[in-house]
């Protein structure tokens, strides 16, 4: 509760409150200006070279997985088409974690992470991502592109011979990943989003003060929509008239959604803790084990291949083309390759997790996804909303990151009635995620070297 002195101040305007006050401070002093106008200038080449690092792995995995095979006469990828590609990218990825510095980048096991940044990583992170997500790694490219657009931000400070400061490690590092994530989710609002909640600021308090700030507005939005809906009567609101208003949400989206966020929580929770162990596993003896893992999840994609007779890059691969397929036409997938798909990619997704390079972003997407068109059939759910339900579930349980989550499903959908059961299957699952036991932790990989920006970061 605020004092009268402080209320004094704030009302007759002789004063500013406390944190107006530091914030003013922040703002006017000369070192943050100048890290703000970089950050700005920044974004331009951050962004260009996160353009073609993206092109470069799309054509790079439509060489591979679709070139390649109809040149040798194959309409798709033959079932043990995952099984070389994978073991070469587990012996390169094996090489990068052991020789080069930086090891390749984070353990996606260990979730995304946007502070650590180093210029001498750049060389490993970008060879360990070419080698493991064109090559069929079920990982997305979130978390090179974090490392990437952060490692560069300090190399253009560095070649401009801008002092190296704590401060403006962190924050220039954070400003370049930011611009780097909003190549690959193509909307800055996700990319801040997502750095607020991944650099942590606020602590465990921001969780614990949005968690009921998103449950209240989910349950409200629930209540408000439905109790308007069901006495006919209007109220004027902060929303555009869209030419195509979409469906209503039912009683049963909103339970099931809730149900499934439970069950979808758990199951992304084992799926982690595997992962942390597969790192432990990998972390004894790393270029050998590495190549076994990343052979294993190749075998996940083959046996899916050879039970569905589908293609293996359903499993093989983040997700990301596999899911825009999913969504526009969902009635294609039957329930046993639904139910394959889910056992076989979060098999091949928990091993890749701990012993290649990526983000783990897309594949918990599909996860999710898949899960609601499997289970939309339940009497009362309907097809989009149980996606839609699924996606948050699976998303925030991955990434420990709900308000994220929430944002990137919304905007990747597009359909503003789903947000209620989106924000409670969030919630829900968030809960039920931390409410789990931990389980095992991911070892933090070696650095194999140093770099001046390295003590800095730490601090900072």
């Amino acid at each position: 509760m605020t004092e009268p002195s402080d209320r004094q101040a704030a009302s007759d305007g002789t004063t500013q409150p406390p944190v107006a006050a530091q914030l003013r401070e922040i703002l006017r002093a000369p070192g943050y200006l100048k890290t703000l106008a970089f950050s700005a200038l920044i974004g331009v080449p951050v962004s260009l070279a996160a353009f073609w690092f993206l092109v470069g792995l799309h054509e790079l995995q439509h060489l591979l997985w679709a070139d390649l095979p109809q040149a040798l006469d194959w309409s798709t990828p033959p079932w043990w088409w995952p099984l070389p590609l994978l073991l070469v990218a587990g012996v390169v990825v094996g090489l990068v974690v052991t020789h080069l510095p930086g090891a390749g980048g984070h353990i996606p096991a260990s979730g995304l992470h946007a502070g650590g940044a180093t210029t001498a990583a750049l060389p490993g992170v970008i060879i360990a991502a070419a080698a493991s997500l064109p090559l069929g790694a079920t990982l997305g490219p979130e978390a090179p592109l974090i490392a990437l657009g952060g490692g560069l931000a300090l190399l253009f400070r560095d070649l401009a011979r801008a002092p190296a400061t704590p401060m403006n490690t962190a924050l220039l590092g954070a400003a370049g990943a930011a611009a780097a994530i909003a190549a690959i989710f193509g909307n800055p609002l996700i990319a801040g989003v997502l750095l607020i909640e991944v650099v942590g600021v606020g602590g465990p308090q921001l969780f614990a003060v949005m968690l009921p700030a998103l449950l209240s507005s989910g349950v409200g939005a629930v209540v408000f929509t439905g109790f308007g809906r069901w006495t006919g009567l209007k109220t004027d609101s902060l929303k555009l008239k869209l030419p195509e208003p979409p469906s209503q949400l039912d009683t049963g989206d909103v339970v099931w959604s809730i149900l499934m966020a439970v069950a979808i929580g758990a199951l992304m929770h084992l799926v982690f803790a595997g992962g942390r162990l597969t790192a432990a596993f990998v972390a004894a003896q790393t270029l050998g084990r590495t190549v076994v893992c990343a052979v294993a999840a190749g075998g996940c994609a083959a046996l899916y291949a050879v039970i569905t007779d589908r293609s293996p890059a359903d499993v093989a691969s983040s997700g990301q083309a596999t899911l825009t397929t999913m969504a526009s036409d969902p009635h294609a997938w039957g329930v046993g390759a639904l139910l394959a798909v889910l056992l076989f990619k979060s098999a091949a997704y928990t091993l890749c997790l701990g012993s290649l390079r990526g983000g783990p972003i897309f594949p918990a997407l599909f996860l999710g996804a898949a899960a609601g068109v499997l289970l939309s059939p339940l009497p009362g759910l309907g097809v989009v909303p149980g996606v839609a339900a699924g996606m948050a579930a699976a998303a925030t349980s991955a990434l420990r990151l709900p308000v994220s989550s929430v944002v990137l499903v919304v905007l990747l959908l597009g359909n503003s009635a789903t947000i209620p059961v989106v924000i409670l299957a969030a919630v829900v699952a968030f809960v039920t995620t931390e409410l789990l036991p931990p389980g095992p932790s991911a070892p933090p990989p070696e650095p194999q070297g140093q770099d001046k920006d390295k003590d800095a970061a730490t601090k900072a």
